[in-house]
């Protein structure tokens, strides 16, 4: 892992666990685009499903990668600056791909600033609701026959003082959601949900357009 707090990216391999980033960048004020949960795969599996639990669009967090494609030729796209593309943006098609376009080795992820953060749950009612200010995360979780709304949110205190006062509930720690999914990570009716999909034990992947997969074809 090599973070650059000056220039406000990290690169990580894609067997980084996510809670790992989460605790190397305490007490820099800069915060990664995921919230502090475990989830299988760690940063290959995140990137491959396209994030988790954002309400932003995910593929602009992540600079650049590295990766191996299904004929096992090694692909660098991006870079570690914002504007970085030069010929074909491969970094975007990728994110959330679920494995079509390849395996990541190596992923830049812009980090952002924030001064507080917080991070909360209250009883889920079976609707996201809409808040303001909008947490930068948002998910459901069953827990036993519960189920339970986390919302993380970071940025300047008193925003985060707002949000916190708009959500309610009480506070969350860092969560291993990976015994949830002994046989991976898919998109399915489970225990978990978030702004984009339900996640399933073993689930599988959307169907991908005809024109998705000419270009994974072609790599």
């Amino acid at each position: 892992m090599e973070l650059h707090a000056a220039d406000q990216y990290l690169v990580a391999e894609a067997g980084t666990d996510l809670l790992a980033i989460h605790e190397a960048l305490r007490g820099t004020g800069l915060h990664p685009p995921f919230p502090p949960v475990e989830l299988p795969g760690g940063v290959g599996g995140l990137v491959a499903r396209g994030g988790f639990a954002q309400n932003f669009f995910f593929p602009a967090e992540v600079l650049g990668l590295t990766f191996r494609t299904p004929k096992g030729r090694v692909v660098r796209a991006g870079g570690v600056v914002v504007k970085n593309v030069q010929g074909y943006d491969l970094v975007r098609p990728f994110v959330g791909s679920f494995g079509l376009l390849g395996e990541a080795l190596e992923v830049v992820f812009r980090l952002r600033p924030g001064r507080a953060s917080r991070f909360l749950r209250r009883p889920f009612l079976g609707a996201f609701p809409e808040l303001s200010p909008e947490p930068r995360f948002l998910f459901a979780l069953k827990e036993g026959e519960a189920w339970w709304l986390y919302a993380y949110h970071f940025g300047p205190e008193g925003e985060v003082a707002r949000f916190a006062a708009a959500f309610g509930g009480e506070e969350a720690g860092p969560l291993d959601l990976r015994p949830l999914f002994p046989r991976g990570m898919g998109v399915g009716e489970g225990p978990l949900r978030d702004l984009r999909f339900p996640w399933q034990d073993g689930g599988g992947a959307p169907e991908a357009p005809a024109l998705f997969r000419r270009l994974a074809a072609s790599l």
